[in-house]
């Protein structure tokens, strides 16, 4: 019996994640697949009433379960960034979730760049440091001075800045920080990732050309991993590897990335890939619970207007069986999306007229046909 926390969130995230526990509970009663799932509200609806993002109590019952299958965050009547950090940046950092895993297929007839190339790559994306830490502040005039306290499990880390002025500048920062036993411990996990798909060449993303202290230990560990697990490392600067990604995605299996530099890289995938409708992505951990998701936002425009494009919430829900050793039924899952593409069950975005929730039924008849 597994247990799985079910978050929707806000917008279309409750549309889409419904279809994926359709899809599940199908399983569940077909398939031998035992699941206990937990609802739990979590998100905008919540923080506007109470003030509440991420509670200890919510921490209790997340810490008890095997999964998380999160649906979208994120809400115009809330300030850009108060959920985002509030919720699922703190659930990757309370969890130590610190490997994100996007892939990134070609799903044709939808993939623009590349419609006669078949490409089938694994970004690993390093996913609790870099820039993406919170670790910033401002200088003004008035206060010269100011600190910075980061609290992560592998570090304790403050940092005090003093700063002198002349007229009246002021300035923002973000301090990004790579620890080497955070590189380390990322990229052993590449290796054996690369190792258990089969591949003997890893592409590493970074930017040493100009921050060459981070990038530098970056480099440094990466050369020594590799050579212990007899596999050959690629380096690449991000901006030549943006390039690459658009021209010869086929030349790519498993690419690791930086926070920041994954994040922006991955967006880019799915464009290439066939659009952010066809993204999911995994948080995980191997210390304990992993969370699984969609990759698009919370799209309030189109929230409860049934346009959601399901599939990024269905290819979520096979990562996470995938990582609870039931990869047989999410290949099932992702052959139920490619009968759809190929039948033209598809929602607005991919340039169908089907509902989201005619797509989850779609993709649920073609489960109980075969």
């Amino acid at each position: 019996m597994f247990k799985v926390a079910v978050v929707p969130g806000d917008g279309i995230g409750g549309e889409v994640i419904a279809e994926g526990l359709k899809v599940l509970r199908v399983m569940e009663e077909n398939d031998n697949l035992k699941i206990e799932f937990t609802e739990m509200d979590i998100g905008a609806t919540r923080y506007l009433k109470t003030g509440e993002l991420l509670t200890a109590e919510d921490m209790v019952t997340l810490r008890e379960q095997d999964a998380i299958y999160f649906g979208a965050i994120g809400d115009p009547r809330v300030t850009p960034g108060v959920l985002e950090r509030g919720v699922l940046l703190a659930m990757r950092t309370q969890f130590d979730q610190f490997i994100n895993h996007r892939p990134v297929k070609s799903w044709h007839p939808f993939t623009p760049l590349k419609s006669g190339v078949d490409f089938d790559i694994d970004f690993l994306r390093e996913n609790t440091e870099d820039v993406y830490m919170g670790a910033g502040g401002t200088f003004t005039p008035e206060s010269k001075s100011d600190s910075i306290h980061i609290e992560r499990g592998l570090y304790t880390l403050d940092i005090a800045m003093e700063a002198s002025y002349e007229g009246d500048n002021d300035f923002a920062f973000e301090v990004g920080l790579l620890s080497r036993k955070g590189v380390e411990r990322f990229a052993d996990f590449v290796m054996d990732f690369s190792v258990k798909r089969g591949e003997k060449k890893v592409t590493a993303v970074d930017k040493a050309n100009v921050c060459r202290q981070m990038y530098g230990l970056w480099r440094e560990v990466f050369a020594q991993r590799a050579d212990e697990h007899d596999i050959d490392v690629e380096f690449m600067f991000v901006d030549a590897m943006a390039m690459a990604l658009v021209r010869r995605p086929q030349d790519f299996g498993v690419v690791a990335t930086p926070n920041m530099f994954g994040d922006i890289l991955t967006d880019l995938g799915a464009e290439v890939q066939g659009g952010i409708g066809l993204a999911a992505s995994g948080n995980i951990t191997p210390f304990g619970v992993s969370m699984f998701e969609p990759v698009h936002g919370s799209a309030p425009d189109i929230a409860g207007q049934g346009k959601a494009n399901p599939f990024g919430a269905l290819l979520a829900a096979k990562m996470m069986l995938d990582h609870m050793d039931h990869k047989e039924l999410g290949s099932r899952i992702e052959e139920g999306i490619r009968h759809c593409i190929d039948a033209g069950i598809l929602t607005p975005d991919l340039g169908g007229k089907a509902s989201t929730s005619q797509v989850g039924d779609a993709v649920v008849d073609f489960m109980l046909m075969t």
